[in-house]
């Protein structure tokens, strides 16, 4: 027997131990084996599932994308407007005044190389502006750029950034003519000009400052065509070109250049007074330029006109209305004094600009941004309504909507008491004065923001005046208010019932503080109601009685014709089978 640590094992025990040692080691094996195979087949696994993975298409990355509705595009545009508009007056006047090219050739460079860095800023730029698609910015780099490449602006900028500076290398840098490629960028700033267009509140001016630079840069164009024309035919040749260089006064630059802008000037106007042509060449340009001064005048006289007219649009259509009035009120043989206080309130309303009607300029508009715009305009005024401070913001939202301007002449009344409530008021500008029934005592003056009316447009129960006003109320001087009519409240507090039992009991609550409801009213007010339901509830339930009988007698009837064809089929089919026996 051996003894291991206290623990007896007998030879029986060790073979039986030897045995079961044997097959742990041949089940290790096994599962180990299985194992590999296992691992095998994972692998195999793997590998097949390796392609699937592949197969599926991961979604486009997202990087930085320039979205054209934003400022910073704008300020961009401003940005790459500045060397197109370089290159525009610039390049075309060095290339036809040497002068202008020989004294500042260092400055040129500097001047034409940061502009073609900023070209190829843009070239980068356009190829990550997004564009919409099924009203979502697209911010995949690689569609974008595929678009880019296949529009007309990306063959033109590629022109504009050719490398025709070479040239320089064997002709000389004074030879700037061979950058002219530079103006096919022209593009980049007619977008900046509609664009200012379009965000500026000044739009007629603005159009009427595009339109004079654009012909000052036609002008220019020209002198500088001229000057160049002048230099091939020889300067004094004749007494069309420019004189000769030798009279020192005609040798200045800026001679040069005044000379020929005051001659392409007076050319394009068709003014004249310059000196006839003499050559061929002469007369082909002066009639090109006759020509193109029609065009322009043409232009300027079409476009002068329609800005002209659309500035004064208001003022005609207001004037129209003051016309009409006129005529209508001395068709009616109106009072002098009446005709004249309808004289000044439309004076009034036009001197304060307040002839815009609100509806007619934001009809265009989706009721979103009708939204937000009445938000921002009138949502604090009617947040100062006591018993509207705690409504939620849908039932103001709905309220804002509704809110009608109305302007009041010196003297006017708003409301007289005892007339019936169907508006309340609040006070944007003015001052409104509560008077007794003399017209002349003054009993407290409103001012900015105050209110009053809105407890008669809720119809309270058991209120003392009922929907009745209960004081006399005059504008003192021209007063804008706002109101807000019974029916537009009530339509909105459709959706709002809870908002409308709080409305009700605010008003009730300011009611009793001033002692201006009767219960006892309140009480026959509330059984008169209860006798209206249950009268209408009676009404309801005799009115479904009848629909009830009505459609009860259709599905008798409907019975009894659907047992009858059920007889008369089974006869049928009896009959058949007989003859067939």
């Amino acid at each position: 027997m051996m003894h291991f640590g206290g623990s007896s094992v007998g030879p029986a025990e060790e073979n039986t131990r030897s045995s079961d040692g044997r097959l742990a080691l041949a089940a290790q094996n096994m599962n180990n084996s299985n194992n590999k195979d296992g691992n095998k087949d994972e692998k195999k696994d793997v590998k097949k599932e390796e392609p699937k993975k592949d197969d599926k298409k991961e979604p486009p990355k997202e990087s930085w994308v320039m979205d054209p509705a934003t400022n910073l595009y704008y300020y961009w545009l401003w940005v790459i407007s500045v060397p197109v508009f370089y290159n525009m007056m610039f390049l075309v006047a060095r290339a036809c005044f040497n002068e202008l090219q020989y004294k500042n050739t260092t400055l040129w460079m500097v001047l034409d190389y940061f502009s073609d860095g900023f070209y190829v800023l843009d070239t980068l730029m356009r190829a990550r502006t997004g564009f919409l698609e099924q009203g979502l910015l697209v911010k995949d780099t690689k569609v974008l750029k595929e678009k880019y490449i296949k529009t007309r602006q990306f063959k033109l900028d590629v022109i504009s950034l050719l490398p025709t500076d070479i040239m320089f290398l064997l002709i000389g840098i004074n030879n700037p003519e061979w950058r002219f490629n530079r103006l096919f960028r022209l593009g980049r700033l007619f977008e900046f000009f509609d664009r200012t267009e379009t965000r500026t509140n000044y739009p007629n001016i603005f159009r009427i400052g595009n339109l004079i630079l654009y012909i000052l840069i036609i002008i220019h164009w020209n002198a500088c065509l001229f000057f160049a024309i002048s230099k091939v035919l020889g300067f004094g040749s004749d007494t069309w070109v420019y004189p000769s260089m030798k009279n020192p006064d005609y040798a200045r630059l800026s001679r040069q250049y005044i000379y020929c802008f005051y001659w392409s000037t007076l050319t394009l106007t068709t003014i004249g007074e310059t000196p006839p042509p003499v050559r061929d060449v002469e007369y082909f340009f002066v009639v090109a330029d006759f020509l193109t001064g029609v065009l322009i005048f043409a232009t300027i006289v079409g476009n002068v006109g329609a800005m002209i007219s659309n500035m004064n649009a208001a003022r005609v259509e207001f004037q129209a209305k003051i016309d009409s009035i006129k005529q209508y009120m001395e068709f009616r043989k109106v009072t002098k004094d009446l005709e004249l206080r309808v004289v000044k309130w439309f004076d009034y309303l036009w001197t304060e600009e307040k002839t815009c009607d609100e509806k007619l300029v934001l009809k265009n508009l989706p009721d979103k941004l009708k939204a937000e715009i009445a938000i921002n305009v009138h949502l604090e005024t009617l947040r100062k309504v006591r018993i509207f401070q705690d409504c939620e913001a849908g039932l103001l939202v709905e309220l804002v909507l509704k809110l009608q301007p109305q302007v009041f002449s010196p003297g006017d009344y708003i409301c007289k008491k005892g007339d019936i409530g169907r508006e309340m008021y609040i006070i944007k500008g003015g001052k409104l004065a509560v008077v007794a029934d003399d017209g002349v005592t003054q009993f407290v003056v409103l001012s900015d923001g105050a209110y009053f009316g809105e407890i008669s447009i809720l119809g309270i129960k058991g209120s003392k005046a009922g929907n009745r006003r209960t004081a006399n109320i005059r504008s003192v001087g021209y007063s804008d208010l706002f109101a807000l009519s019974k029916d537009d409240l009530m339509e909105a507090l459709i959706e709002y019932p809870d908002a409308k039992y709080l409305l009700e009991e605010k008003g009730k609550a300011i009611l009793m503080k001033d002692n201006l409801i009767d219960e006892s009213l309140v009480n026959a007010t509330d059984a008169k109601d209860m006798e209206d339901k249950v009268n209408k509830v009676e009404a309801s339930y005799d009115v479904m009685s009848v629909k009830f009988r009505k459609l009860t007698s259709q599905f008798e009837s409907s019975q009894r014709k659907l047992k009858q064809r059920l007889t008369n089929m089974s006869n049928q089919v009896r009959t058949l089978k007989e003859t067939d026996e």
